[in-house]
């Protein structure tokens, strides 16, 4: 189900996770951690998604001082699997409103990310899913407070995930 809200809010908000992935997708990393809230939770569960975060075995599962140790390794320059950066690119479609409370929205929306692993095998890695976000409007404008990274294939053998996805 989705919720109605007004054109001009609509789309702040698709621009705002365009402009998240482009930060990502160009490891601007600094820029992307200002986008985010100090009570972020950043989960890419094992699965779908449909258990409690501390129950069971996630890819990943970060509050704001994980979150930002893996930015700082990512950042060292020696974090080896993700030297050199690899190139990639995201699309992100079906965006929907799927929650309004007071100030925070609850955002759902597809991605495709192709990643060029330049650093090991050459090979292009695809990454699928669904993303949800809780988007919160602050005094500085929308953050991040909470991302749900969902991917097609997460009860398989993954590629090295060393990027914020």
């Amino acid at each position: 189900m989705t919720v109605q809200v007004d054109a001009d809010t609509r789309r702040e908000i698709e621009d705002f996770l365009y402009h998240e992935a482009r930060l990502a997708d160009e490891s601007r990393y600094e820029e992307w951690e200002a986008l985010v809230t100090d009570d972020i939770h950043y989960w890419v569960p094992y699965g779908s998604g449909d258990y409690e975060p501390g129950t069971r075995v996630s890819f990943l599962n970060d509050n704001r001082t994980r979150l930002a140790t893996r930015i700082r390794q990512l950042m060292s320059g020696v974090r080896y699997s993700q030297v050199p950066k690899s190139p990639m690119r995201r699309m992100i479609s079906n965006i929907q409103i799927l929650d309004v409370d007071g100030d925070e929205y609850t955002v759902g929306s597809n991605f495709v990310i192709y990643e060029h692993a330049v650093q090991a095998t050459n090979d292009i890695h695809t990454w699928a899913g669904r993303a949800t976000h809780r988007i919160r409007r602050t005094d500085d404008g929308l953050r991040i407070a909470a991302k749900k990274v969902e991917l097609v294939n997460a009860t398989e053998a993954l590629p090295n995930l060393t990027f914020i996805i």
